[in-house]
């Protein structure tokens, strides 16, 4: 109950703080409905809040979470898939400009891939193996590309090749790499360093991260 107690302080918080002086915002969304311009990918984790750290604002951003923040390919033929069905309403429903896969440091759940805990063998539910196993591919290269590599920086390797992974399987997307290729769709990615706050971009030509506080 006190978890619960909190939530409605929160929301207390946010109605007189947030919502009061902002109503006739929120009046135009709820009348007009929702026209983002950009779609943010990124992981489940608490600690990473893609509007707090875009500073974007009610009906700013569309946004998919998802563990690990991991595109899946494009595989029409299956039963459920919640992050392609939400990248097809997005593109095609909504009409985004813009796609950001969003990956941070001390991914717990990469990191428990690369510790290899989700390995069929050795644990974990079948739904996260699964969902992790998208990453088999990139693990391996890290690994056999960083030898003698400490944990943490493996990890790193591995958090940011998950989101230059996602982006390559969001060209599998007839419909996304249709837009890329006619302009009117561009697909980023993005690094988020929780304890420094550093936001670094993909850049595709370097094959490399950097930094947007030093540019």
């Amino acid at each position: 109950m006190r978890n619960v107690a909190r939530l409605l302080d929160g929301y207390r918080k946010f109605h007189t703080e947030s919502f009061a002086p902002n109503r006739e915002v929120f009046e135009t969304l709820a009348r007009h409905g929702q026209h983002p311009r950009t779609m943010v990918i990124g992981c489940c984790d608490s600690r990473v809040e893609p509007s707090a750290v875009f500073g974007a604002g009610p009906g700013d951003l569309f946004i998919l979470r998802n563990v690990a923040n991991l595109v899946p390919p494009n595989e029409p033929l299956g039963d459920y898939h919640g992050t392609s069905a939400a990248v097809d309403f997005a593109v095609n429903g909504l009409g985004v400009s813009d796609i950001v896969v969003l990956g941070h440091a001390g991914c717990g759940g990469i990191k428990a891939y690369l510790d290899g805990m989700y390995d069929p063998d050795k644990g974990g539910g079948p739904f996260i193996q699964k969902w992790m196993s998208l990453l088999k591919a990139a693990r391996g290269t890290v690994i056999a590309n960083n030898p003698g590599q400490a944990p943490e920086a493996l990890q790193r390797e591995l958090e940011q090749a998950g989101v230059v992974s996602s982006l390559g399987n969001l060209m599998s997307f007839d419909f996304v790499a249709e837009r890329v290729a006619a302009g009117t769709l561009t697909i980023h990615g993005a690094y988020f360093d929780i304890a420094s706050g550093d936001l670094q971009a993909y850049d595709r030509h370097a094959r490399r991260f950097e930094s947007l506080a030093e540019a």
